[in-house]
């Protein structure tokens, strides 16, 4: 990574530094718009429950009721949808998937289009549930500006994909959770070091296993992120002696699909929380917080059990194993031992069921460990450790700085083909 830093400022890289300082001047403006708020809009001091997630990826604009209060998770929900749809349960997207660029744009544009209408309802659900005393007219205006920043967000995060370096969407969201850290670690440096209830010694022994017990977490994300089952593949077309030093593999990752089954089980969990506050009974609030929200222990089974199913179900639906048993036949491939057909697409099936296991687990378990840290503390719910927030900035940036380091291959590689 430091090699990478040193290259991107070496005087033949100036193309991927205009690069690095337009994503870098995008980030700054959406870091710029969550400390706006609506001026007719009040912050939320109430605790936000699972919409803590949505509240962490847009910087805490949500909580404050800014321009970018709903970020860009509108269009992650959409994005998911799509690709779902995708998945041969509406043949349209089937055959739009199948149509190459066209159909890309195609589907990137029902996306846009789904993203806006979401943000929509989302705005005027929570400004209902959340603005209580305003007028229809500033509810109405609320909901129009808070779509409105979820609109610019959307354009901006796809020109920093073309214009920038990493994938624009992403780098938002880690954009908001980063921005959200400082207070995280303030808050923990004032109630065990400066508040007085723990003599200093003990405050700052505690507060350095704090962030001791962070910086671990954030070392096993990376081996999670990065971990991954390697099937080795032969192929009947290629000799030997051409390829006896290059071993081809079917990578699997440890945790294919990534941060999605937390998002998604998260959202599920967040559509009762939403409605009752939004029929605001109190029968139905009491029935919600005791046995669905995530304080309580029957709403954490829950959270876990959905996890683990979309953990299963969102890895199976883009790793298919039928299909990539057909993709190795066609390029003339094979898993030595194991037959061409059926049994390769049960091998891998089995191989595929048994890392996903063991990856949903790990994913439940950084999912769950603010919720439990927070119940058994005592520090308040701005104190976290872990989650889903460090799981995302990980992420990203691994997948950012492998785009620059390719970036950066690509322009050594031109530059000796040019002096040959």
């Amino acid at each position: 990574m430091f090699a990478n830093i040193k290259q991107i400022f070496n005087s033949s890289n100036k193309d991927l530094r205009k690069r690095i300082y337009f994503t870098l001047l995008c980030v700054g403006i959406f870091a710029f718009g969550t400390t706006i708020t609506i001026p007719w809009a009040n912050t939320i001091y109430q605790e936000l429950g699972f919409l803590e997630i949505f509240n962490l990826m847009s910087g805490g604009g949500l909580k404050s009721f800014s321009i970018f209060a709903l970020g860009v998770s509108p269009y992650i929900t959409a994005s998911i949808i799509t690709q779902l749809l995708q998945m041969d349960i509406i043949p349209y997207f089937k055959e739009l998937k199948e149509e190459g660029y066209t159909g890309r744009q195609k589907i990137n544009k029902i996306t846009r289009w789904l993203g806006i209408i979401f943000a929509f309802i989302q705005a005027y659900v929570l400004t209902i549930a959340y603005m209580k005393g305003m007028t229809s007219a500033e509810i109405l205006k609320t909901t129009l500006v808070m779509t409105a920043g979820t609109c610019f967000l959307i354009w901006m995060s796809d020109q920093i994909t073309s214009k920038g370096i990493g994938n624009g969407m992403s780098l938002l969201i880690m954009a908001g959770i980063i921005q959200s850290m400082p207070n995280i670690f303030a808050t923990a440096f004032n109630e065990l070091i400066l508040s007085g209830t723990y003599t200093n010694v003990v405050g700052i022994i505690l507060f350095s296993v704090f962030v001791l017990v962070n910086l671990l977490i954030i070392i096993g994300i990376v081996y999670t992120q990065l971990a991954e089952r390697r099937i080795p593949i032969q192929y009947s077309n290629r000799t030997n002696t051409a390829y006896s030093s290059e071993q081809s593999f079917l990578p699997i990752k440890l945790n294919s699909a990534n941060v999605i089954p937390v998002i998604f089980a998260s959202t599920l969990i967040t559509i009762p929380v939403t409605i009752v506050n939004l029929i605001n009974n109190q029968g139905a609030i009491d029935f919600v917080n005791n046995y669905i929200n995530y304080t309580s222990w029957t709403g954490l089974v829950l959270y876990i059990a959905l996890i683990m199913f979309f953990g299963y179900f969102y890895t199976m639906l883009q790793m298919n194993p039928e299909e990539m048993s057909k993709n190795l036949n066609k390029s003339g491939g094979y898993i030595p031992g194991v037959r061409p057909g059926t049994e390769t697409t049960n091998y891998i099936s089995k191989v595929l069921g048994r890392i996903t296991f063991v990856g949903s687990i790990l994913l439940v378990i950084i999912a769950i460990l603010p919720i439990l840290f927070s119940k058994f503390s005592g520090l308040s719910s701005a104190v976290t450790i872990g989650g889903t927030g460090l799981l995302i900035v990980v992420g990203v940036a691994i997948e950012t700085n492998k785009q620059i380091e390719s970036s950066i291959r690509s322009r050594s590689y031109k530059k000796g083909y040019r002096r040959r």
